[in-house]
């Protein structure tokens, strides 16, 4: 399957990866007959014979070599700002996949998918405390510069503090939407805070939450001891007895983190790094469409 995550640690180049992911997407989308709301490929559906041609989107028949009709007369693009967690939690691996690989496939796609339809994409990378930043343009050049930069990406140290905080708060003065993918690891609800903020100046959020299929089972078989990323301290473990409590634990903390960003108005989708990105594609073409 072309989203699978497993096949995509085979691309190591980031533009062709993201085409590969979109076009896929793309495909599969044309051939569904799923329908429901929001899910309208961005204002746009396959062409049907008797349709005005005059709506006909040519950019995207270039990328695709499918016909697809804009539905809406109106112009939407939008500015589009990615956050990337790049604390030393980001590095966890299940399976050969690092969260903060699936991070880059998540953002490269997403940026892809912006790009085609005219938005202006920016970078966010919080890392080691500090915070880099790329700010947001429409241009092909500037898409290349970002998968470039999602390239270099090291996970390090805690997550960035607030005094690195300035430019993830301006805003660009036009609609924009911030996506934010991060393990949601914080050590004193400083992921919370900075979100709080951020909720609070009007933007609209999407928050993927990358959690490895070893943590959500508690799948650690040969291990006795786990390490915290981030602190360097140690826990002995013992899997079996181990495994019910922590999943009822694990359970209740999600359904938390869950609500608490609902009451923000956050769109909030917890993604497994063995999962296909299909899902994160739709859930960032529903929350772009909105409004």
């Amino acid at each position: 399957m072309q989203l699978d995550p497993k096949v995509l640690m085979t691309i190591k180049d980031l533009q062709l990866l993201a085409k590969t992911v979109v076009d896929g997407f793309m495909n599969g989308f044309n051939k569904s007959t799923m329908k429901g709301p929001g899910l309208e490929f961005s204002q746009y559906r396959s062409y049907q014979p008797g349709d005005d041609l005059r709506w006909l989107d040519w950019k995207m028949y270039a990328r695709s070599d499918r016909y697809y009709i804009r539905e809406s007369e109106t112009e939407t693009t939008i500015s589009v700002r990615f956050l990337i967690d790049a604390s030393a939690s980001m590095n966890h691996n299940d399976n050969g996949i690092k969260k903060i690989d699936y991070a880059r496939f998540l953002a490269a796609s997403l940026a892809y998918l912006a790009n085609l339809q005219g938005d202006s994409v920016g970078l966010y990378t919080l890392t080691n405390g500090g915070l880099f930043s790329m700010a947001s343009k429409p241009d092909p050049q500037h898409l290349q510069r970002l998968f470039y930069q999602l390239d270099k990406i090291e996970p390090g140290g805690k997550f960035t503090q607030p005094i690195h905080y300035k430019e993830l708060f301006a805003g660009t003065g036009r609609k924009e939407l911030l996506v934010f993918i991060t393990d949601m690891y914080q050590e004193n609800k400083e992921i919370s805070n900075l979100l709080e903020s951020l909720a609070a100046l009007g933007h609209e959020i999407i928050l993927f939450h990358l959690m490895g299929k070893n943590e959500l089972e508690f799948n650690f078989r040969g291990y006795g001891a786990l390490e915290d990323l981030e602190t360097g301290e140690t826990i002995a473990i013992n899997t079996d007895q181990a495994r019910k409590q922590y999943q009822e634990t694990l359970g209740n903390h999600l359904a938390q983190i869950r609500m608490e960003l609902l009451g923000k108005r956050i769109f909030y989708r917890m993604i497994s790094t063995a999962q296909p990105l299909d899902e994160a594609l739709r859930d960032f073409l529903v929350q772009r469409n909105k409004g």
